[in-house]
């Protein structure tokens, strides 16, 4: 199964601006039209419960949203089995979890909590990156403090407006 982490980042690092989880209040057209496309094909798609508080994420049949929190009680209330489900596994048990029902991609779309916690257990297969030509000084990294050494080899970079935006995709060298 590929593991795939997905974000969108200013030139500067930051997956928020000053704080504020609503990434489609400043990220592109582009981007956004990118993400929707990726959200809509991808049968399996990992968050954290901020990101999907921010995402307002509504059930599909046509694929699972696995939502990472340390209280999964709290959204029992938004289960729907095999559309929209809640766990405290960690991301290797996810991973464990999903490999053995033979998926053939992971997407992990946010939250930094979530995103660090695949990259640190080396579950993380490519990272594709978004790069907005801004630049916030104050707002929130895509990996939370930790050791992490983390080597990577692009794969590929699309221009995809006039500002500049681009699109990227990187292989995680292990």
């Amino acid at each position: 199964m590929k593991k795939i982490l997905v974000f969108v980042s200013t030139l500067d690092g930051k997956v928020t601006k000053w704080g504020d989880s609503n990434v489609k209040s400043w990220t592109s057209k582009n981007d956004q039209e990118y993400f929707s496309k990726l959200w809509i094909d991808a049968p399996l798609i990992v968050m954290g419960s901020n990101t999907f508080n921010v995402n307002q994420v509504k059930p599909n049949s046509n694929h699972l949203h696995l939502i990472m929190t340390s209280k999964p009680v709290k959204y029992s209330n938004y289960v729907i089995p095999g559309q929209l489900e809640f766990t405290n596994e960690s991301a290797s048990q996810i991973v464990d979890r999903f490999e053995k029902e033979d998926k053939k991609q992971m997407l992990i779309v946010g939250g930094a909590h979530i995103a660090t916690s695949f990259l640190k257990d080396d579950l993380i297969d490519e990272l594709w990156l978004t790069i907005e030509p801004k630049i916030f000084g104050l707002g929130g990294n895509f990996v939370i403090e930790e050791k992490l050494d983390i080597n990577l080899q692009l794969i590929s970079c699309e221009k995809v407006n006039d500002k500049g935006t681009l699109i990227t995709k990187y292989k995680v060298i292990k």
